[in-house]
């Protein structure tokens, strides 16, 4: 079934609103589905950006058992929590508030000396949690994704669908801000029920149609693959 999957679609919203509220709905229908399948837990891989947050904000009040939700990033940058770059702090200033208070939070940044000794300290929890229920992407306007820039030294073995690394350091970031980062691989993106790509404007949306029909940019890593489906969520 895999193999003959076809190619994600655009979906359309009429509003900013509209597409954050399709966003969180997806995503809160794919964590329950995960808690009523049985498991003891569901998992969602979450990014940074100012994209997502008015869906953080309409998913933190969705009824789910929260405290049987982790939480994970997709990247983060190279600074602490408290740093207004850190994608963990908006995260938990934007979604772990109300019910999703309850939910539990795997940090990708630690006071490691550098991205990349943070990237081998949070590996192992990253993978303990195993397939995740839903990712959240966000996409750059040069095609990137999580923090796999187009040229980086780093791309080939991020998009390696084969790399036994789940996470890697980033020293130099090929978008602002340009701090260091820590990103997670393609691997590691794929281990999921359904990923989600979110975006606005017209474009991002001319990047996501490049890249469908075949430009060579990061994001066509995920869409081009047929292991995980994909939807991409898109308002002007």
């Amino acid at each position: 079934m895999s193999e003959t999957r076809k190619a994600p679609e655009i979906e359309t919203f009429p509003s900013a609103k509209a597409l954050a509220e399709a966003a969180a709905s997806v995503l809160a229908e794919a964590l329950a589905q995960g808690l009523c399948e049985g498991a003891e837990r569901a998992r969602l891989m979450v990014t940074g950006g100012s994209s997502p947050v008015a869906c953080y904000e309409a998913l933190q009040d969705c009824p789910l058992d929260w405290s049987r939700v982790d939480i994970a990033l997709t990247d983060d940058r190279f600074v602490p929590p408290t740093s207004p770059d850190s994608n963990e702090g908006l995260v938990r200033r934007h979604l772990l508030k109300g019910r999703a208070a309850a939910a539990s939070l795997t940090p990708l940044w630690s006071d490691a000396p550098t991205p990349e000794d943070a990237a081998a300290r949070a590996e192992p929890a990253i993978r303990a949690l195993g397939r995740f229920d839903a990712v959240l992407l966000g996409v750059g306007p040069d095609g990137h994704i999580c923090s796999l820039f187009p040229h980086s030294p780093e791309l080939a073995e991020g998009l390696d669908p084969d790399t036994r690394r789940l996470a890697i350091g980033v020293p130099k970031a090929g978008q602002p801000p340009y701090v260091p980062r820590i990103s997670l691989t393609l691997p590691a993106i794929l281990n999921a029920r359904l990923v989600v790509i979110l975006i606005s404007g017209t474009d991002k949306k001319g990047v996501i149609e490049a890249a469908l029909a075949g430009a060579d940019m990061p994001v066509r890593a995920v869409l081009a693959q047929r292991r995980t489906p994909v939807r991409i969520l898109w308002a002007a």
